[in-house]
This record gives structure tokens, C-alpha cells and sequence, in this order.
């Protein structure tokens, strides 16, 4: 990012397309219905996006499955997938200012984490993803001297992948990237909050040469636009990132239609346990706290459970307080901002709605607990802790999806192991301790798809990212994700010696 970037005057610039891009052209949707694509930097309309419903989703289909079947992509070799994939990451970070500029005002996060961490995260996995594609390896079973049996893995077809309004490049990339580099077709039906980076991306894939039809953009809303892809009968695998509530009728929608793969990736309420013989208590709080506000708390894996032993509480709680003022909600275009706006109206009232239920639970309200920056037209809620708080809370059970942090104490590690259990989600966790047996222990104990110990959020490409109970099925990320979008095969040979 050029330090010297005046963001301001580039987003009074900015000019998106919001069509739908089908079959290697932009296009309005059928019905030439449109909605407006609204920044929850300041509420100002960025532009109108195609509203694509069943027809415009049978159109992607079947580009995507006419590319499929002609081969023009999955009958490339692995090396030439690789190097179109590996030109595709290099143009996304020809476009980052750009592509940043767009996923900045489109879902509100500030531009110095749009820039330098969504575009660089987005090109690392499609890069990532192409170069593992000449890589990975089919089998020969160990069968007997008269058989040759060949275990293959082969693509799918077609791929409908439905992502949130979060991290609009990054969990697109995670699901196209392997998706492609195996050899599918794609239809990309990014959220209606924060369409435009997608469309973007796929200009640029057709621009790498990825033919058209093999990676389909329709954007809509879920109801008529997402659940057409789900339902659809040429679909064969459905990758959905969401909440709960929306993958379990994705399974459903599966299984109505012709039973297609369906793998989601849902939400969390991620505990966050800290003993007292944490080995570094600052780093701990810095943690705690910049990992609840980072992204607004928009994240699934936010450790917005945080469970402090008691004996050390109120001395980190008062280290955790005098950093909240770090997080004030301020422009996203300004480079020093560490905490932008909440993606829509709607959202933000939800937020709200539950920093109320909060109080009236009995919660201690600590810091903020408010809208913000009203004068600005945008939507911003101040960053926020409640103490006190009991697992029969709504704020303790249920994803907020916004900067709100709530503080349970515990005595012992099978106390806080039980509390920190009793939740529907399963996603991540983390253990502060300086005793190794202590952090095994509690880290086996913990149903979670990543416990985290003395650090919070760290991540590599190479390591698997999904979780357990009800935060879905499936991984993303690794070459595990391979395993979601290919089918495996056995080819068995009779062999008849000659000798």
C-alpha cells in the first residue's frame, strides 16, 4: 500500500460495475431488476448491482457446465492450470489498491486491512492453490499381483459457492481457488452487503485466461438468487460460508434436489481462556482485545467469549480497558483507523439490539455499548465489553457478529473446560498458560476445529480452517480442501501374467 495514497479522493472516483458476469460477459440480469450497492462508510449509494434471480442462475449453470463438459479447462494439464491460476493472483495484486479501495467502501473495514491483509490473503490462496495443483498425487492400492487398481481423484463438475459479506475476497478465494485448481466450473454468488470485489475478481480471472464460463459471478439476494444455486439439479457441490440458521437449509436444499455435496462453513462464539499463569499477560489482553474488534467483530472465529481466571480478572480487565480508546470507530479511508464501519443498517441494529439484551440480562456494561459517528450517515458502534456475564446470556450463547466482547471468570480448568463446551458452535478456542500439561489438556478437551495456545489468530494457508457441532461441516484452506471439491476413483485392472 502506498503510504501516500489520498483514499479519499480515489473512492469520490471509484466507478463499479455491478452487472453479473455469465459465460465471460457482464450482463444485467434478465429481468433488468437492479438494487443499490450502499457504502456503510457513509450511506452513500455506490452503485446499482444486477438482481439476478433463477433465470440468470440457470444461465451460470449451464455456461459452467457447457465449459465443463468440453474440457476447456478440467482437460488443461495441472501445469497449465497452475500457471493461469498463478497470473490470476499476480493481477489481483496488480489491483489491490484498487480491489481494497472497493471491499473498503463496499463493507466498511479499514482501508489498511483491506489493502494489506484481504487482497494479499485472496492472491496468496489462488497462487498457493495453483502451485499445489501439479502436486498432489492419485494412488495404486496394494492390491494383489493380478489386479492394478488406480485410485484417481477427478473434479466434480459444477461448483456453486455462496460466500458472506465479511471477507468478501478472502473466503471467496478459499473456495474457488482449490475449486478451479482441480478442474471445476464455478458460480459465485457473492452476499448482496458487498458484491463488487467479486465481480471484479472475475474480470481479472478471465484476464489470466481462465475461459469464460469455467468462473460465473451472480449476484442477488440469498432467497432469489442463492437458493436457485443450492437447489439447482446441474449443480454438483454446494460451498457455503454463513450463519447457522442459513447452512442448515443449504443441507436441506441439498438433499430436496439432487442430493450435491454440501459443505458450510457456519458460525462460532469462540472461548478464549486465559490462566493465571498466562506467560505474558500483555500480550494475552492485546489478544483479547484486538482480535474481538478487529474486522468490527465482524468474524466467526472472534473469540468473543473470554474467560479470565479469576485471580488475575480485575488486573486484566483494567489493561483491557485502557486499550478500548485504540479502537474508536473512525473513517475507513484514513490509514490510521483501526476499527471502520458495521456492513449495513441492518446489521448494526442487530449489534445494538444485542449490547441491550446485554444490560437488561444483568451484563456489566465496561466500555461503549453505542452507535457512533451518527453525523457521518454511516454505520458504527462503539467497541464494547460487559463483564459479569453468565453462560444463560443471549450475549454468551448466541453470534453477535460485532464488537462486543463478553468477560466469564472461572475458578479451575474443568470448570471453565465444561462452560467453555456448552455451546452449539465449535469453531475455535485458545489457552493462555505457561504449563505445557495444562494447555494439552485443556486444548484435547476443547471441541473446537482450532484450538490456539498463548496467541489467538494466527494462520497459514497450509493448515485446515472449518470446525465442529453446529460451525458446519468440511474444511477450508490445505489440501484438505481437495477432498470437497473432487470425487474419488477406483479404476480396478484385471491382470492375466504371461509368466
Amino acid at each position: 500500500m502506498n503510504a501516500n495514497t489520498d483514499w479519499r479522493t480515489a473512492a469520490a472516483n471509484l466507478c463499479a460495475d455491478g452487472r453479473s458476469l455469465i459465460n465471460g460477459q457482464r450482463r444485467a440480469a434478465k429481468s433488468g431488476a437492479t438494487f443499490s450497492c450502499i457504502s456503510p462508510v457513509d450511506g452513500r449509494v455506490l452503485t446499482e448491482v444486477a438482481r439476478c434471480d433463477q433465470s440468470d442462475v440457470d444461465d451460470a449453470v449451464a455456461a459452467a457446465r457447457t465449459a465443463f463438459e468440453d474440457r476447456r479447462w478440467c482437460g488443461l494439464a495441472p501445469a497449465q492450470r497452475k500457471r493461469i491460476m498463478i497470473r490470476f493472483a499476480d493481477l489481483l495484486q496488480a489491483h489491490g489498491d484498487e480491489l481494497a479501495l472497493t471491499e473498503t467502501l463496499d463493507m466498511g473495514k479499514p482501508i489498511k486491512y483491506a489493502r494489506g491483509l484481504d487482497v494479499n490473503s485472496a492472491a496468496n490462496c489462488i497462487r498457493w492453490y495453483g502451485e499445489a495443483v501439479d502436486k498432489v498425487y492419485d494412488e495404486i492400492a496394494p492390491t494383489a499381483s493380478t489386479a492394478l487398481a488406480l485410485i484417481t481423484r477427478e473434479p466434480m463438475g459444477v461448483v456453486g459457492v455462496i460466500v458472506p459479506w465479511n471477507y468478501p475476497m478472502i473466503m471467496a478465494s478459499w473456495k474457488i481457488a482449490p475449486a478451479l485448481a482441480a478442474g471445476n466450473s464455478v458460480v459465485l454468488k457473492p452476499s448482496e452487503k458487498s458484491p463488487l470485489t467479486a465481480l471484479r475478481m472475475a474480470d481479472l480471472a478471465l484476464q489470466a485466461g481462465i475461459p469464460p464460463g469455467v468462473f460465473n459471478v451472480v449476484t442477488g439476494y440469498g432467497v432469489e438468487a442463492g437458493s436457485p444455486l443450492a437447489l439447482h439439479m446441474d449443480v454438483d457441490c454446494i460451498a457455503f460460508t454463513g450463519s447457522t440458521r442459513v447452512g442448515k437449509q443449504i443441507h436441506v436444499m441439498a438433499g430436496q434436489s439432487n442430493l450435491k455435496r454440501a459443505w458450510t462453513e457456519l458460525g462460532g462464539k469462540s472461548p478464549n481462556i486465559v490462566f493465571a499463569d498466562c506467560p505474558n499477560l500483555d500480550k494475552a489482553v492485546e489478544a483479547a482485545v484486538g482480535s474481538i474488534f478487529f474486522n468490527q467483530g465482524e468474524s466467526c472465529n472472534a473469540p468473543s467469549r473470554l474467560f479470565v481466571e479469576t485471580s488475575i480478572k480485575d488486573k486484566f480487565l483494567e489493561k483491557a480497558l485502557a486499550l478500548v480508546p485504540r479502537y474508536a470507530p473512525g473513517n475507513p479511508m484514513d490509514a490510521a483507523t483501526e476499527m471502520g464501519a458495521i456492513v449495513d443498517q441492518t446489521q448494526m441494529n442487530s449489534v445494538l439490539r444485542y449490547i441491550e439484551s446485554g444490560k437488561t440480562e444483568g451484563a456489566k456494561l465496561l466500555a461503549g455499548g453505542e452507535q457512533a459517528l451518527r453525523e457521518t450517515g454511516g454505520y458504527y458502534v462503539q467497541p464494547t465489553i460487559f463483564d459479569g456475564v453468565s453462560n444463560d446470556m443471549t450475549i454468551a450463547r448466541e453470534e453477535i457478529f460485532g464488537p462486543v466482547l463478553s468477560v466469564l471468570s472461572f475458578a479451575d480448568a474443568a470448570d471453565v473446560v465444561r462452560r467453555a463446551n456448552e455451546s452449539v458452535y465449535g469453531l475455535q478456542a485458545a489457552v493462555w498458560t505457561r504449563d505445557i500439561n495444562k494447555a494439552m489438556g485443556v486444548a484435547r478437551a476443547l471441541r473446537a476445529g482450532t484450538v490456539h495456545v498463548n496467541q489467538y489468530d494466527e494462520d497459514d494457508i497450509t493448515v485446515p480452517f472449518g470446525g465442529f457441532k453446529q460451525s458446519g461441516v468440511g474444511r477450508d484452506k490445505s489440501l484438505h480442501a481437495f477432498d470437497k471439491y473432487t470425487e474419488t476413483k477406483t479404476t480396478w485392472i484385471r491382470i492375466d501374467s504371461p509368466v
